[in-house]
């Protein structure tokens, strides 16, 4: 199979109609003409179905249900993995093991790829940025059809066309965005709740970590165009809406377009966005992940408090507790200062949930740094912490300091987990006997006559119910805490 690097349709196209040079016309153009190539197989009484295979953070996940959405227009329908005709792999580089199990998942594709050559596979997302993995993806998988990044997801059909019809390879990475383009009409898990992105990028280099390299630097969508789409979701049925960004306090820095609103108000920022989102009519909840510590405002958690719509729940990265550590991460606060923030936090948001990120192991901790980490989390009594091992990312300076050994860093986690996971069970049961407002998200996996929800704290709860109720507020008694979940009775069938 060839290789083939486009950035125009090649000329050898057999279309009739001339190709729309802006977008999103000319993607629907494309979606078209793969429809009625998707058609001539519907004909012979098959069904192409494909699978997407999403790694990494909530924006990696949006970003998957709008690939869905562009794939079930062109006539494909979901299957598992083992089953699809085409298989693509959203890719996450924040850590190292990411690479290795996008490797491991092409390897055990091969043998399929070699029974079946109509069978299709497709790599795009953080990783594909990172030119020396592209370069080994290109020599060492030469199986794969398709490559594209984070900067030109909405050109799915274009890339797809391309491949069906050349059967040839196609890589189409761009080392920066040329245009913004959303993609409407996402295909979601849950459709009464969705992502809503309101910037891309980050401009923060912490000096672990890759994304700023693959997801280029910070710029903000419109108020105009991110209201415009909350108001759309909440006619399709979406009641609960996360607003999603590298670091949502940073919100406004740096917009793509115009707008009329920030000219009549040059400091909006990203608590004026939010108070803006809670006066959409229909809406029930609003989230909002991740806030950097650094500029984490007095501002939004006035707004937070005065609207309640907004969930009392803030995942808030530590990283660190280390003051020194954290200079070398370039985080841009101080131990004290986020336990100062964090108080302040408490003192307006009582009820609020705090969630944290916890690294161990970066390059050079000491011992007294890791105390300073168990300090914190002993202070900030956290209801939840994602902890992981510093992972070392080519390309980021922290990836060329010394290392520390193995066995202490294994060490220094399991001690973390132990303060981490005592005290998230003891922050969790505080809600025991209490009656919380659940949203029932689906059926549980593990019994069928039991209904699984979320409080607004983001905290699971099993509860006796029927399907009716998905999608719906209800109240619940919380009769059993079970560590970071609950098991409750529903009150009453009214919905909310």
């Amino acid at each position: 199979m060839n290789e083939k690097i486009i950035s125009n349709i090649p000329e050898d196209y057999q279309i009739d109609e001339p190709i729309p040079e802006k977008e999103p016309d000319r993607q629907e153009f494309f979606i078209s003409l793969c429809r009625n190539y998707i058609k001539t197989y519907q004909e012979e009484g098959q069904q192409l179905t494909y699978a997407i295979v999403t790694f990494g953070c909530q924006m990696n996940t949006y970003d998957s249900e709008r690939l869905k959405g562009l794939l079930e227009r062109i006539g494909y329908r979901e299957a598992p993995e083992k089953e699809a005709d085409l298989v693509i792999f959203n890719t996450c580089t924040v850590r190292e093991n990411a690479n290795q199990r996008l490797y491991g998942h092409l390897g055990q594709l091969k043998p399929r790829k070699k029974e079946n050559p109509n069978f299709l596979i497709g790599l795009c997302g953080c990783m594909m940025q990172e030119p020396d993995v592209v370069e080994k993806i290109r020599k060492s998988y030469t199986f794969v059809d398709f490559v594209f990044g984070t900067y030109n997801l909405h050109r799915l059909p274009e890339l797809l066309f391309a491949r069906l019809h050349e059967n040839r390879r196609i890589i189409e990475v761009l080392p920066e965005p040329k245009e913004h383009v959303e993609i409407k009409g996402a295909k979601r898990k849950y459709p009464f709740k969705s992502g809503v992105n309101i910037m891309y990028g980050c401009n923060n280099f912490c000096t672990y970590c890759i994304v700023p390299y693959v997801r280029g630097r910070e710029r903000s969508r419109t108020p105009e165009d991110i209201l415009q789409d909350v108001k759309e979701l909440v006619t399709e049925g979406v009641r609960e809406i996360m607003l999603l960004g590298q670091n949502v306090n940073s919100y406004g820095t740096n917009f793509m377009e115009e707008s009329a609103i920030i000219s009549e108000k040059p400091d909006y920022g990203f608590p004026e966005l939010l108070e803006d989102v809670c006066k959409v009519p229909g809406l029930d909840r609003i989230r909002f992940m991740t806030s950097h510590p650094k500029d984490l405002s007095d501002r939004l958690i006035d707004v937070i408090a005065r609207n309640p719509k907004i969930c009392r729940h803030i995942h808030l990265p530590v990283q660190s507790g280390s003051t020194a550590l954290l200079e070398k991460m370039n985080r841009h606060y101080t131990k004290e200062q986020y336990l100062a923030l964090v108080d302040r936090i408490r003192e307006k948001l009582p009820d609020c949930s705090l969630t944290t990120d916890i690294m161990v192991g970066f390059p050079g901790e000491t011992e007294e740094d890791f105390l300073d980490t168990l300090d914190v989390v002993r202070k900030a009594r956290y209801d939840q912490a994602f902890t992981f091992i510093y992972s070392r990312r080519t390309g980021t300076p922290a990836a060329g300091w010394e290392q520390v050994p193995e066995d202490v860093v294994k060490d220094r986690f399991d001690r973390l987990l132990e303060v981490v996971n005592s005290i998230a069970h003891e922050r969790c049961g505080r809600f025991e006997g209490q009656t919380a407002e659940v949203m029932v998200e689906e059926i549980n996996a593990q019994d069928a006559s039991l209904l699984t929800g979320r409080m607004e704290n983001n905290i699971l709860v099993h509860f006796p119910g029927t399907a009716d109720l998905i999608g719906h507020l209800v109240p619940v008694r919380l009769t059993k805490a079970h560590g970071f979940y609950y098991t409750g009775e529903l009150l009453k069938e009214e919905r909310e």
